[in-house]
């Protein structure tokens, strides 16, 4: 790998490190920019590109379930929209974290460590979120996704679920800004 290579790399590296750690959730839900930037997945789609033999990971990870079938999402709470969401975010930074350990220093593993602090990230701000309304815990119905060792696949599907689930759930709380 040539240093311009290696330079972007370790820019980027940083950069993700430092954006929008602090973010509170109301600035999460009411700037799309901050939403924006903490959406890191096309930085390690684009960092995967610089990275050799990345595609294929050493343990299978489970796919969040990204589909909405309108009329039934319509009929769950808010609160069961997080539960939902929070669940598939817990599911994918625990089986990022296993492919993690389970893979050699170098490009993939700093990939996954930063994939999986990313995905803490909205964790934290999604638990955090305040929800109007009667406080109960909600089970999140278990999607069962199917699983995948293809990083362009886990990082399309944890794309997928920022800009489908999550946003829906951020427009139905934006009154609130």
């Amino acid at each position: 790998m040539d240093l311009s290579r290696v330079l972007v790399v370790i820019f980027s590296m940083v950069a993700s490190e430092l954006s929008y750690i602090h973010t509170r959730p109301i600035e999460f839900v009411c700037d799309s920019d901050v939403r924006r930037m903490l959406n890191k997945v096309k930085d390690f789609q684009e960092e995967m590109k610089t990275c050799s033999a990345v595609d294929a990971l050493p343990f299978s990870i489970q796919l969040p379930c990204v589909g909405i079938h309108k009329p039934t999402w319509e009929r769950k709470s808010v609160h069961e929209w997080r539960a939902e969401i929070l669940l598939s975010l817990w599911t994918l930074a625990q089986d990022v974290q296993s492919a993690r350990t389970l893979s050699q220093p170098g490009c993939r593993f700093t990939l996954l460590e930063r994939l999986e602090h990313n995905i803490n990230n909205y964790l934290l701000i999604v638990k955090r979120l305040h929800i109007e309304g009667e406080q109960v815990e909600h089970q999140a119905e278990g999607c069962q996704g199917q699983r995948s060792t293809d990083l362009g696949l886990v990082l399309k599907n944890f794309g997928l679920l920022l800009t489908g689930k999550l946003e829906w759930l951020i427009a139905e709380m934006e009154n609130g800004c």
